[in-house]
């Protein structure tokens, strides 16, 4: 086992120990702070697949992230007011389950990353990173005005989410769900990593016209990767908007999207764990400098200005050193 392979451990093992222990002291505050990092980290993993293994560096992804929360709030709106989401040509009605909820985020989440990306992808460097960044703002833009789901007020969601056997309402349970999702997650982002798909989009960010050379378009796996990429952060926006139960046009704003990307360069971009570490250490932080200042992302910066400069590997590059795994 490498070294980047033990801290993956340790990390994941002091994300569940974390919960545990503030649910044995009755802390239900320190669980659902460890909720937000794990629901982050789900957002820092799915925008990882597409920076990291194919250098998309995209500022809209606070959109995919966006869409999911109001995917989860029209469906939970509907329900708790007894309305139809449609009601012609057939009747489609609202859901409080999660086992719905979360498809119909992802799948609304990866289409608009899918129709994104097909535009976007046309360009490349500064003018992809403006195309991403002007339909995030659209997003947003287009949510303010929308008035039917409380425009810039936003949208209230009276109880939380049911999954079946649990209570979702009870912190230490809606933790495991949502621990449970970013483990399936890693999983299926750490078998793209090493299958041949991963290594033909790490080979696209190396030298395109190589690999065009053996038969393979560029266009269809940055493509590819920036659909599931979206689809993974729709995800974690719909969990995020359960787990404050209300969902606003500020998922979708340009300061998500870097927060999205602090968390994969303070972890480490290109490292299946490393947006994990970067969501743990940013919420650590806002808890910790947010209660001594107001100006805490002063500090934030600071931070993150020496995570570039001198840990080019973020967080695990620096402790795990050259060696790079993607397990």
């Amino acid at each position: 086992m490498t070294r980047e392979s033990c801290l993956n451990v340790v990390l994941m093992g002091l994300l569940l120990a974390v919960p545990l222990a503030a649910w044995a002291l009755d802390e239900p505050f320190i669980i659902t702070l460890t909720t937000r990092a794990v629901i982050f980290a789900i957002a820092g993993v799915g925008l990882n697949l597409a920076l990291g293994f194919g250098g998309l560096v995209s500022f809209g992804h606070a959109a995919f992230f966006g869409l999911g929360g109001y995917a989860m709030g029209i469906l939970a709106y509907h329900a708790q007011t007894y309305t139809p989401l449609m009601d012609w040509p057939f009747v489609i009605e609202g859901t409080k389950s999660m086992l719905v909820i979360w498809p119909v985020a992802i799948v609304a989440s990866g289409l608009a990353a899918l129709a994104i990306g097909a535009l976007s992808l046309r360009t490349s460097g500064v003018y992809f990173i403006m195309i991403t960044l002007a339909f995030g703002q659209m997003f947003f833009y287009f949510t303010i005005s929308w008035s039917a789901y409380g425009g810039e007020d936003g949208l209230s969601i009276y109880v939380r989410n049911s999954f079946p056997g649990l209570n979702t309402m009870d912190p230490i349970q809606f933790f495991a769900i949502c621990y449970g999702l970013l483990l399936l997650v890693l999983w299926g982002v750490h078998r793209m990593a090493n299958a041949s798909f991963g290594l033909a989009l790490r080979a696209a960010r190396q030298n395109e016209e190589r690999l065009q050379a053996v038969g393979q378009v560029p266009y269809r796996l940055y493509l590819t990767a920036f659909a599931i990429s979206g689809a993974i952060t729709g995800l974690a926006g719909a969990l995020f908007a359960d787990l404050n139960r209300f969902v606003s046009p500020s998922m979708l704003s340009w300061q998500t999207s870097g927060e999205i990307m602090v968390f994969v360069i303070l972890g480490g971009v290109g490292r299946v764990y490393g947006p994990v570490a970067g969501a743990a250490l940013f919420i650590l932080l806002e808890h910790t400098l947010g209660g001594l200042s107001p100006y805490w992302h002063v500090y934030l910066g600071a931070i993150l200005l020496g995570v570039v400069l001198f840990a080019r590997g973020g967080i695990f590059g620096l402790l795990a050193g050259r060696e790079v795994a993607h397990d």
